[in-house]
């Protein structure tokens, strides 16, 4: 069973997903594209689906549902409301809003369309991605209120640090990684590097001392020092301070500002559409690509702002 083509509009979309027997069919094959395959034991013989949607393997009798361990995982929303979530999400290429969403979903409560959305957010990241290779600009930035010099250490009471990796490809920024960090120090920004860029690769930061390990970790460093922090930060590493301007601006313009506990599920809805921003309409098959596989998300988790 394979799945079909990215509807290129929302007649086209509306013909490939009339009903859930069709969004069913094709989150089983975004699950299982060489067919059914038990989570359990590995078994491949399929039994009776039953009227609750469950596939059984006939080796061991364990049932299993297309929507387990997704996004929608025990959801009671019709799946053709998920499926239009995704499409509204993947296509908007700004971003879109809690609000806006409940509005073009039509749901009378905010909070369904507040949970659809954080889920959907939370299935942009894949477990697994590659990390940054080649030439890779890094910097950190505040978020909030305009950057100043200060040399004198980078500590901005209140203010979330963000660190930013972003690939050098030509005059222009290939693929993006942003992270919330703990503070600038040698240790934090190491691992930031270390968790988003292949070792090897080649690495531009500014003068700050919190880059100086980074050789030692098997990185080939290149420190661009600057006559005065944030004075000329954009001639020096303009991809990453681009990169941070314009998550400033979305944020704001967007999203009109974003709670501390929520801000790294948006940091990788960032990312998500930056690194998708030439191939937007394959934004909907990745999204529940990923989604698919992903470790399904409680509304709890969602509104304590937990991993």
């Amino acid at each position: 069973m394979s799945r079909p083509g990215f509807p290129r509009s929302v007649i086209e979309f509306q013909r490939l997903f009339p009903d859930e027997l069709a969004c069913r069919a094709y989150l089983f094959a975004s699950r299982w594209p060489d067919g059914f395959s038990c989570p359990a034991c590995g078994g491949g013989a399929i039994g009776a689906e039953h009227r609750r949607h469950l596939w059984q393997c006939q080796a061991c009798g364990r049932q299993t549902s297309v929507t387990a361990g997704t996004v929608m995982h025990k959801t009671r929303l019709p799946l053709t409301l998920w499926f239009w979530a995704t499409y509204l999400v993947a296509t908007h290429g700004p971003g879109i809003s809690a609000l806006q969403l409940q509005r073009q979903l039509g749901v009378s409560r905010y909070e369904t369309a507040w949970t659809i959305l954080h889920k959907l957010r939370r299935a942009m990241v894949a477990p697994e991605r590659e990390p940054l290779t080649g030439e890779v600009e890094v910097d950190e930035g505040f978020l909030g209120g305009r950057d100043t010099d200060l040399r004198g250490g980078r500590q901005r009471d209140g203010k979330p640090l963000v660190g930013v990796a972003v690939e050098v490809r030509g005059n222009g920024s290939g693929r993006l990684r942003l992270q919330l960090l703990p503070d600038a120090s040698s240790r934090s920004l190491t691992s930031f590097v270390r968790t988003s860029i292949a070792t090897g690769a080649i690495v531009h930061t500014d003068g700050w001392q919190g880059y100086s390990g980074l050789r030692v970790a098997g990185f080939e460093h290149h420190s661009h020092k600057q006559r005065a922090r944030f004075v000329d930060r954009e001639w020096v590493l303009p991809r990453a301070h681009r990169a941070l301007s314009n998550l400033k601006t979305w944020l704001q313009g967007t999203h009109h500002g974003v709670s501390p506990q929520h801000l790294q599920v948006y940091l990788d809805e960032f990312v998500f559409r930056h690194n998708r921003r030439r191939t937007p309409l394959a934004g909907f098959q990745t999204l529940l690509g990923l989604g698919a596989f992903h470790e399904p998300t409680t509304y709890r988790q969602i509104t304590r702002g937990q991993p």
